[in-house]
C-alpha cells in the first residue's frame, strides 16, 4: 500500500501543473495512459514535473541508445534494484518497443551472470586490472 493516495484527473484540487505533465505524457507516448507510477509522485507537483522531464530527455529523446535496449538496461537496472514495479513496466515497455521472448530470455541470461559475477568480485575484492581503468594512463 502507498504512503500516498494517486492523483486521478477528475480530482477537484487538482494542481494544474499535474495536468500540464500529465497532458505531456499522453502526447509524448502517444497514448491516454497515465501510469500509476505518475500519479503516485503526483502529490508533490514539483517532484513531478523534474521527474518527468529527466524521464522524458533520457528514455523519450532519441539518443545513442535504441529505445528497446534503453528499456531492457532500464528493466536490468530494477532488477539489481528490486524494484518490482520498474521491472514490470520496463520490461513492457521493452516488449512493446519490439524485445522478443528470445530477447527476454537472453536478457535475463546475461543479467544473471553479471550478478553473479559481480557477487564473486565483491566478495574477492578483484582489484581492477589497469588495462580496464581509463584514469590509469592518464
Amino acid at each position: 500500500m502507498s504512503t500516498v493516495p494517486a492523483v486521478q484527473d477528475d480530482d477537484k484540487n487538482i494542481d494544474p501543473r499535474v495536468i500540464a505533465v500529465f497532458q505531456d505524457i499522453r502526447e509524448t507516448r502517444g497514448s491516454d495512459f497515465i501510469n500509476n507510477f505518475w500519479r503516485y509522485i503526483a502529490f508533490d507537483p514539483a517532484l513531478l514535473e523534474r521527474t518527468w522531464g529527466e524521464v522524458k530527455d533520457v528514455m523519450a529523446t532519441p539518443s545513442e541508445l535504441d529505445p528497446m535496449v534503453k528499456e531492457m538496461i532500464y528493466a536490468a537496472v530494477s532488477i539489481a534494484n528490486s524494484c518490482t514495479y520498474c521491472i514490470h513496466s520496463h520490461t513492457a515497455a521493452a516488449r512493446a518497443k519490439g524485445m522478443t521472448d528470445a530477447q527476454y530470455a537472453d536478457f535475463l541470461r546475461v543479467v544473471s551472470l553479471a550478478a553473479k559475477t559481480n557477487h564473486i568480485v565483491n566478495g574477492l575484492q578483484i582489484p581492477v586490472d589497469p588495462e580496464f581503468d581509463q584514469d590509469a594512463g592518464r
